[in-house]
């Protein structure tokens, strides 16, 4: 059985301004120096200023001291501070926005950022999202350098990249890979996944840091690593920088991320499925099984046994992916899915209201 290690060491176009774009028509920077060895420096030493290391300080849960220590142990004051390590990258120079992990920033009291060129600055937190385990922190926006953001849907497995953070506390590290896989579902990590896979190794303290391209463009936030042992590395997982890039847009303009109802349960089409719905012929993409009654599904007109096919206009692959869609979805936006239903396709369009108390989003 392997191991789920998250890699924090314990001690979609933009709108808002600021935020750097990458450009295509730059040429891949691998380049010979006068000795004639192919290198990345060149890239890299323009990305690198934008990753940081991020620390914290958090009280133990409760204001209590940790758990029980042996009976020759000086004992923990009530005030005892846990001490962490993580990664984050600067997505916006002018206004001092960095992307990291939430749960490299969960719990803390205080949060300080490690400039690559020395610098230390207190940052404090924009906001948070545990579902994707996205958050934005904010330093004094002073000599900062931003990364250019890229395309995370334009990438493909075999792609060459490049991981870079802050692993075991000892400064920035640059490992190198290639994308292993994509729209990785069923991880386990948190509530909506739709991770890259990569080879790339993804140390303790990587969290929140930068996976980027050869052209040097952010595609990903390192966020964890499984099956690692002593000879072997194990899987690295990222979240995509498009996925990411939605929630610290809702993060920066409301400093909060709140989720609605749409009140539809749906599966994939697994026999039994199949039979009780009784398809002709067994599609493909997740089936509605059920329709909360008032909900918004039910008053846009969708039904039990509607086959979903898109969302936004982009296809559905399965209920994950479905469930990762939805969820970045906010309250008051529209969902407009594709549906097929006795044959024929319509859209039908529902918005996102807020969850009654006590009832099942």
């Amino acid at each position: 059985m392997y191991r789920i290690y998250r890699a924090a060491a314990i001690g979609l176009a933009l709108a808002t301004s600021g935020f750097v774009t990458a450009n295509a028509s730059v040429p891949l920077p691998v380049v010979q120096q006068a000795s004639g060895i192919p290198t990345l420096a060149p890239v890299l030493k323009k990305i690198t200023p934008a990753v940081v290391g991020i620390s914290i300080k958090s009280r133990a849960p409760d204001g209590n001291a940790p758990q029980r220590k042996p009976r020759d142990a000086k004992p923990a004051a009530v005030d005892q501070q846990v001490r962490a390590a993580g990664s984050g990258v600067v997505i916006d120079a002018s206004q001092g926005l960095i992307l990291t992990n939430n749960h490299v920033i969960d719990r803390a009291d205080e949060i300080t950022v490690q400039l690559a060129d020395g610098r230390e600055l207190a940052a404090k937190l924009v906001g948070g999202d545990p579902d994707t385990d996205v958050a934005v922190i904010k330093v004094p926006a002073e000599n900062l350098t931003a990364i250019p953001i890229g395309n995370s849907d334009q990438i493909e497995v075999g792609d060459f990249v490049l991981a870079i953070g802050n692993p075991f506390l000892i400064g920035q590290t640059v490992t190198s890979g290639i994308v292993s896989g994509l729209n990785r579902t069923n991880v386990g990590l948190q509530q909506y996944e739709n991770f890259i896979q990569t080879d790339a190794a993804i140390y303790p303290g990587n969290s929140g840091g930068a996976l980027v391209n050869l052209r040097g463009d952010l595609i990903g936030i390192n966020t964890a690593f499984v099956g690692a042992t002593n000879s072997n590395p194990g899987m690295g997982f990222a979240i995509p920088i498009n996925m990411a890039r939605v929630v610290t847009d809702r993060i920066v303009e409301t400093g909060d991320v709140r989720r609605g109802k749409l009140g539809i349960t749906f599966e994939d089409p697994t026999p039994a499925v199949l039979r009780e719905f009784k398809f002709a012929a067994a599609p493909t993409t997740p089936i509605i099984t059920k329709v909360d009654p008032g909900s918004p599904a039910d008053l846009a007109g969708l039904k039990a046994g509607d086959v979903v096919t898109d969302l936004a206009g982009t296809p559905v692959r399965d209920t994950s992916h479905l469930r990762s869609r939805l969820g970045l979805l906010w309250l008051g936006d529209s969902a407009e899915l594709t549906v097929v239903r006795n044959g024929k396709q319509a859209v039908i369009r529902a918005t996102i209201v807020e969850p009654q108390r006590g009832k099942a989003k």
